[in-house]
């Protein structure tokens, strides 16, 4: 694991604000030479911290206005059903992420679907593909905060 350090802090944070910035405008801001930032990226990509670049795209614009949260809650619990399950949702582009829970709540599932017509057909995509003892749904009324910058 690579210790991380002050100036990779301020390199990441300009990154997971722009991961498009210029080499020279990001080195005058965290106050290192181009070359600098670009071999201490290079080091944080090599090490996993950096585990990739991605565009954002706003999914109003895309026509996938609705966030649901899906619960999921299962009686079964073998390595074969989980695999299944994993692979089911990884398949498919609406998840867009899938958390193993802790407590009552066996799975946490985030999609992005266009509406509610669209979750049903996600729904009855999910459920064809792994058997579960219960789905519940959340659709998400207002977003209040979403982001993918960590703290630092």
């Amino acid at each position: 694991m690579r210790t991380i350090d002050d100036m990779d802090r301020r390199i990441l944070a300009h990154l997971q604000k722009d991961a498009s910035i210029p080499l020279d405008d990001l080195g005058a801001r965290v106050g290192l030479s181009r070359n600098a930032c670009w071999r201490r990226i290079k080091a944080l990509e090599e090490s996993g911290v950096i585990r990739g670049r991605v565009t954002l795209l706003d999914p109003e614009a895309l026509g996938l206005g609705l966030t649901v949260f899906i619960f999921v809650r299962t009686s079964r619990h073998e390595p074969d059903w989980l695999d299944k399950f994993a692979r089911a949702t990884r398949a498919m582009p609406e998840i867009l992420g899938a958390y193993r829970m802790s407590g009552d709540l066996d799975y946490l599932i985030r999609a992005r679907v266009a509406d509610v017509a669209g979750y049903d057909r996600l729904y009855r995509a999910l459920i064809r593909k792994v058997e579960m003892s219960d789905v519940s749904s959340s659709f998400v009324m207002e977003e209040i905060k979403e982001t993918t910058e960590l703290p630092l």
